[in-house]
């Protein structure tokens, strides 16, 4: 799958058998030098003992982060980002100013910051442009240490608007013709793409150039690849074949332990990038 991309473990939904402080070490053992994490604490402003020892636990791993969320809210409970959550813009910025804290120590490249769900209590223009703020805020913060806003379709929430790499598309476009942001695009989530009925063939065909970041999983189930009917291999050749350089993480829920999931994946291949 892919000749020469690079693969990342997702820490946040792979090594759960896990506490979230080993599960950097787990990946390095299992033989890969990159992971990424969703928000990997339980605020948004976390205290400094908290930021250090995760910052600890990655560098003692000696792996890269490639990739880290913003934080998005309580999303056990079905938050999906504060980007156009009117009421909680300062808690936006506040959050951002310590996930690029992180990024420095961790040289971390790459930021995924989630829309957020459709409010009851707002409407929808008040919200978009109020994304279109915070994205141009965020991408500003991380521009200073080289870094990149991904902006995501995701499946399995109706109130999450952007669902297909259109939607999300024409959201990066709102933002750059706002603020002239150049370091934001697409995160291509394979499986989230494919559950919500997008043309993902289609997709990589005509805006492999706009994907910054991929994901994959196989569906039904979101699991490894293998255990759907995905054509992930396929796909992420595609993708390679049409000049994409960057990251494929790994963001699938095991179907039994973490390292058998892996299997799909040789060793060798685990330990290209970082």
């Amino acid at each position: 799958m892919g000749h020469s991309l690079r693969y990342a473990v997702n820490c946040s939904i792979l090594f759960t058998e896990l506490p979230l402080l080993e599960r950097a070490g787990a990946a390095a053992r299992a033989g890969f030098r990159a992971v990424e994490f969703w928000w990997p604490f339980d605020t948004s402003v976390p205290g400094d003992k908290q930021v250090d020892e995760f910052v600890a636990s990655v560098r003692d791993a000696g792996v890269a982060v490639v990739g880290l969320n913003f934080a998005v809210g309580n999303m056990p409970a079905g938050d999906r980002g504060l980007t156009s959550w009117v009421g909680r813009e300062q808690e936006f910025k506040d959050s951002t100013a310590i996930t690029v804290g992180i990024a420095e120590q961790l040289g971390c490249p790459q930021f995924n910051v989630l829309y957020g769900n459709r409010r009851p209590d707002s409407t929808p223009e008040r919200q978009d442009e109020l994304a279109v703020a915070n994205y141009a805020f965020a991408a500003d913060a991380v521009a200073r240490i080289g870094g990149w806003i991904l902006v995501e379709p995701v499946s399995g929430i109706d109130s999450y608007p952007l669902k297909t790499a259109a939607d999300v598309l024409a959201v990066i476009d709102r933002v750059q013709r706002h603020s002239g942001a150049e370091n934001i695009g697409l995160l291509a989530d394979l499986y989230h793409l494919a559950v919500n009925g997008d043309d993902v063939d289609k997709v990589i065909a005509e805006h492999t150039g706009r994907i910054a970041h991929v994901q994959i999983a196989d569906s039904p189930g979101r699991g490894e690849p293998g255990t759907g009917k995905l054509p992930l291999e396929r796909q992420v050749e595609d993708l390679e074949a049409r000049g994409y350089r960057g990251w494929v993480a790994l963001e699938y829920k095991p179907s039994s332990t973490t390292a058998e999931s892996l299997e799909w994946l040789p060793r060798e291949r685990r330990a290209l990038g970082a």
